[in-house]
């Protein structure tokens, strides 16, 4: 018997909302399947990644060499949704928890049974929590579940009073993102092993200093604060635009917060907010994507103390943005990973993060770890190491040392351990398991209270 988890015998299908179409990007979510996807397609891994996809676009698409297949779901409804993967939530979550069992089991599982190959489901977030509980009685009812491995990931508290946990516990394994949300989880009675996320690779690549020096020249400021985040309270928006104030007025350091929202109708507060404290608000709207529109629109908005992004900004934009800045506000009072952060540590930023679910984060030694929901520790640490430029240099080099790390690579791998140890407790895989059984299997011997 096979005792590891290896291409040839094990076949991937992640369930998510989101996924890689601009449709259905909405946050961090959808980075993280689409590059966990990709991740496993490029290690050999055949991957279907089923998602609330584009209508414009072919329900069935392949990439990564065939080896990653990307399935639109719900599209039929998408078209009287335009406005992206949330518009028409309830109605795509209720076709979602119906047509994907039955597809799923029919059409990957079944399937890759008949090849003697092990099947792994990964459910992501709470919308696809029913599908993955009707998947596993389908499976079950079908004499299939105890040749599949299914895990269901929380990667934030969104919707957990919606979800069945008694139901889904018995069908999955349930996962998360931080030793943060795994104690939220344990405190309802739940016992959920940590699947970290991860960052490409490509953040690690040589940062082009020339574009970093022509984004700080292009806004003309003492220090630069940028902060990409939902607009929502518990983003620090707040925090952030009052310390653009205190560096100004109390300590008169010219600073400019570079923000990047989303389409929340908080966003509307958080300006009216900023222009209450005196502070001049202006819109950046690049025509384009691509890094030179990006630095061309803000150099238009300039000068002003607070420029509202109105653009998607891809991963090489984002670099040069965390890199350009003296402060990376990933400041949420709730924060179950902290992707941001992380990014931007890995491009040689300085992120200033809460203390949530942060575990890469070690306080003043490669990031700045606030610890209050005060805007003058915000100002207070960014005029520090404005007056101490080798501080700063430090935390940045080792903010890169860190965020090595936590390549996807290492996030997968570390995945894959987990799924080995959980097939080897259903008897999938030969070798020894650890002792703590995952949910929904006993052995004989804990079926008779271990005697």
């Amino acid at each position: 018997m096979q005792t590891k988890v290896t291409p040839d015998n094990t076949e991937f299908a992640i369930l998510c909302f989101e996924g890689p179409d601009e449709y259905s990007l909405a946050g961090g979510l959808g980075v993280r399947v689409s590059t966990l996807s990709t991740t496993l397609a490029r290690m050999g891994f055949r991957t279907h990644l089923f998602f609330v996809g584009d209508p414009r676009l072919q329900q069935a698409e392949e990439r990564c060499r065939g080896r990653l297949a990307l399935h639109r779901w719900c599209q039929w409804i998408s078209e009287y949704h335009p406005g992206g993967v949330y518009e028409g939530e309830e109605d795509k979550r209720r076709d979602f928890s119906k047509s994907i069992p039955g597809f799923v089991r029919d059409e990957i599982v079944a399937p890759a049974v008949r090849k003697g190959k092990l099947a792994v489901i990964l459910g992501e977030e709470w919308q696809t929590a029913q599908s993955v509980c009707w998947l596993g009685d389908a499976l079950r009812d079908g004499g299939l579940r105890d040749k599949v491995v299914m895990f269901w990931n929380a990667n934030n508290t969104f919707g957990f009073e919606r979800i069945d946990w008694g139901h889904l516990n018995r069908c999955a394994t349930i996962t998360t993102v931080s030793r943060y949300m795994k104690h939220i989880m344990w405190g309802m009675g739940l016992n959920p092993l940590v699947l970290p996320n991860g960052i490409p690779k490509n953040l690690f690549g040589k940062t082009d200093k020339v574009k970093s020096h022509a984004l700080r020249a292009a806004i003309g400021a003492d220090l630069i604060l940028f902060k990409v985040a939902r607009w929502d309270p518990d983003k620090g928006w707040t925090q952030a635009v009052e310390a653009t104030a205190r560096l100004q007025q109390d300590r008169g350091i010219r600073t400019v917060l570079l923000a990047r929202g989303g389409m929340e109708s908080y966003g509307h507060e958080v300006r009216g907010n900023a222009r209450s404290l005196g502070l001049e608000v202006k819109v950046a709207r690049p025509d384009y994507g691509n890094l030179d529109s990006c630095l061309a629109a803000v150099h238009a908005a300039a000068p002003a103390d607070v420029i509202d992004i109105r653009s998607h900004l891809p991963l090489d934009v984002l670099k040069v943005f965390y890199h350009g800045s003296s402060a990376v506000l990933a400041n949420s009072s709730h924060e179950p990973f902290g992707l941001v952060g992380l990014e931007a540590m890995a491009a040689g930023g300085v992120a200033f993060t809460g203390c949530t679910g942060e575990d890469y984060a070690i306080p003043f030694v490669n990031a700045v770890v606030l610890e209050t929901n005060s805007s003058s520790e915000i100002a207070e640490y960014a005029s520090y190491l404005r007056e101490h430029p080798d501080e700063d240099v430090r935390i940045r080099r080792a903010a890169r040392r860190t965020a090595r790390h936590f390549t996807w690579e290492a996030a997968t791998r570390n995945l894959l351990r987990k799924l080995e140890n959980q097939a080897r407790v259903q008897g999938m895989l030969g070798g020894r398991a650890r002792p703590s059984l995952l949910p929904g299997f006993e052995t004989e011997d804990d079926a008779h209270g271990g005697q």
